[in-house]
């Protein structure tokens, strides 16, 4: 039984899909819906390499900006939550759901390439989610 629909939001045109197809099944299941949207600084690609740690006034405030976003990417849906964290995309959306949760995600067409070098989120969402997922295919529209 679902009890809640989760949607992964990374601000691009196929997680907007996403998001609506959440929103339909949350409002055709009258549950709730939370929109995450993940946070992530990616490591350097040399180990070694030593980085200072991000100011806390500079990730507060990359945190306000995403909330922001995301409020009014949920603005008008009814019983809908924002929600930001920092980390991997796929590891905090599989942690932020339960088996009663219907994880939402979009999936891009990425070429073999792309998915060889940069993974899919969406794809490991699938693999470790402790519930059912949805993926939304998108195709992103070229500039």
């Amino acid at each position: 039984m679902i009890h809640s629909v989760l949607v992964g939001v990374d601000f691009s045109n196929a997680s907007r899909q996403a998001l609506a197809r959440g929103r339909a099944i949350a409002e055709r299941l009258e549950v709730p819906l939370t929109a995450l949207h993940v946070l992530y600084l990616s490591p350097p690609l040399m180990p070694e390499v030593q980085l200072p740690l991000p100011d806390p006034e500079w990730t507060l405030g990359m945190e306000r900006q995403a909330l922001e976003q995301l409020e009014k990417w949920i603005d008008g849906f009814a019983d809908a939550d924002a929600l930001i964290r920092w980390g991997s995309p796929a590891e905090e959306l599989v942690a932020a759901a339960d088996p009663d949760t219907l994880l939402v995600v979009a999936q891009v067409g990425h070429s073999a390439l792309e998915r060889l070098l940069f993974g899919s989120t969406a794809a490991r969402v699938v693999r470790h989610a402790p519930c059912d997922v949805l993926v939304v295919r998108a195709e992103e529209k070229k500039a």
